[in-house]
C-alpha cells in the first residue's frame, strides 16, 4: 500500500516521497476501515512540513491534514457506520491509500456529496465559518473585510457570507483576480495598496466595518486596521508573509482596535462532539445545496506526491492541489 511520508524537515518538494507501507488489515473493535478518495494540500501541510508551524514533526512521519474517502469495513460494536458510507477524515496523516480510524475520528458526509470538495471542508470551511461567527455579531447586511482573498479560506468565506446577506471587501494582490471573485459573489474586490482605508470607505460608503480576516500579518495589518470601525477587531489565522503582525499604538488606543488569533488545531478540542458534528454537517449540507465549492488546479497520485508539492507551493494557483490516493 502506498502512502507519503516525511524523511526530514526542509523544502517541501525535497522532503516527502511515496513509500510502501503495511496495508492496515481488519479492523479491530471500535474501528473503520477508510479508503482515502481526496486529500487536499494545504499551506498548514507545507509549513508543517517546512518546519514552520506550530510544532515540528519527529521525521520520518506519516502526514496530510486532510482527506475524505469510503468505508470499507467496520469493527466490531462500530453501528453509526457501514461499508460504503463517505466521510471526512478528523485524522491528521491522511495522504495514504487507506487509514484504520476510530468513530470519533471519521464524520459522515451525505450520500450525495462530492468527495474532492469533502476532502476540504476540515480546515478551510470549518475556519471560514467559526471566524464569521465568533468574534464579531454580524447581521445581514454587515460588511466584512478580508485579505488573501483568493485563498481556499478566502473563497469559502465569500461563499458563507454571500449565503447569510453578509457583505465582503476582498483584498488581493493581483488584478486578474478581481473578476473570478465577483463571479463567486463578492461584494467588492480591491488591490491591496497604501490607500486601502480610502477606497473601501468609497466602495462602502463608509460602513462601520466591524471584522477583518487576515492570513498575511506583517504591515497589511495596520492597513487593515485603518478600515475598520471602533472597537473592531482583526481576527489573524495564517502566516503568509513571515512576519509580525502590525498594529499602530492609536489603532489600540483610540480606536480600540483588536487582534486576535484563530488556529483550527486549538479550537476543535475544546468542541464537544456534537458541535463538531454539527459544524461538519452544516458544512457538507452548504457543500450540497452549491453555497461551498472551491476550485481544483490540480490532482495528483501519491507516486507523483514531490510534483504535488512543488505545485501546491506555487505562487498564483487558481485552485486547490489534490492528492487522488486510489486514482
Amino acid at each position: 500500500m502506498k502512502a507519503a511520508e516525511l524523511t526530514a524537515i526542509g523544502p517541501a518538494s525535497d522532503v516527502v516521497r511515496c513509500v510502501e507501507v503495511a496495508e492496515p488489515g481488519k479492523p479491530g473493535p471500535g474501528e473503520l476501515r477508510v479508503e482515502l478518495t481526496a486529500c487536499s494540500i494545504n499551506p498548514a501541510d507545507l509549513l508543517l512540513i517546512e518546519g514552520g508551524y506550530a510544532n515540528v514533526p519527529e521525521t520520518p512521519c506519516p502526514v496530510g491534514i486532510e482527506g475524505a474517502g469510503i468505508v470499507t469495513a467496520v469493527g466490531e460494536g462500530v453501528t453509526a457506520f457501514v461499508p460504503g458510507d463517505k466521510v471526512m477524515s478528523l485524522n491528521r496523516t491522511n495522504w495514504t491509500q487507506q487509514l484504520l480510524l476510530t468513530e470519533a475520528q471519521v464524520i459522515r458526509m451525505p450520500a450525495e456529496i462530492d468527495l474532492e470538495q469533502a476532502a476540504m471542508l476540515k480546515v478551510n470551511a470549518a475556519t471560514s465559518l467559526l471566524m464569521l461567527r465568533d468574534y464579531v455579531t454580524l447581521a445581514a447586511g454587515d460588511w466584512v473585510i478580508q485579505d488573501a482573498a483568493n485563498s481556499g479560506v478566502g473563497v469559502n468565506l465569500i461563499r458563507l457570507a454571500r449565503a447569510d446577506g453578509i457583505r465582503t471587501v476582498n483584498v488581493v494582490r493581483r488584478p486578474e483576480l478581481i473578476e473570478p471573485l465577483i463571479a463567486i459573489g463578492a461584494d467588492v474586490v480591491l488591490l491591496d495598496g497604501d490607500d486601502l482605508a480610502a477606497r473601501v470607505a468609497e466602495a462602502t460608503d463608509g460602513a462601520d466595518i466591524k471584522l477583518a480576516i487576515d492570513a498575511v500579518a506583517g504591515p497589511i495589518v495596520e492597513r487593515l486596521g485603518d478600515c475598520l470601525g471602533d472597537g473592531g477587531v482583526v481576527v489573524n489565522y495564517g502566516l503568509l508573509s513571515g512576519e509580525p503582525c502590525q498594529l499602530r499604538a492609536d489603532q489600540v488606543v483610540f480606536k480600540d482596535i483588536r487582534l486576535m488569533g484563530f488556529w483550527l488545531a486549538k479550537k476543535m478540542p475544546a468542541m464537544s462532539r456534537d458541535e463538531v458534528e454539527a459544524l461538519y454537517g452544516e458544512l457538507a449540507t452548504r457543500v450540497v445545496d452549491g453555497t461551498l465549492s472551491v476550485p481544483v488546479t490540480a490532482r495528483y497520485p501519491l507516486e507523483d506526491v514531490s510534483k504535488a508539492m512543488a505545485h501546491a507551493g506555487t505562487y498564483g494557483r487558481d485552485g486547490k492541489v489534490l492528492l487522488r490516493p486510489n486514482g
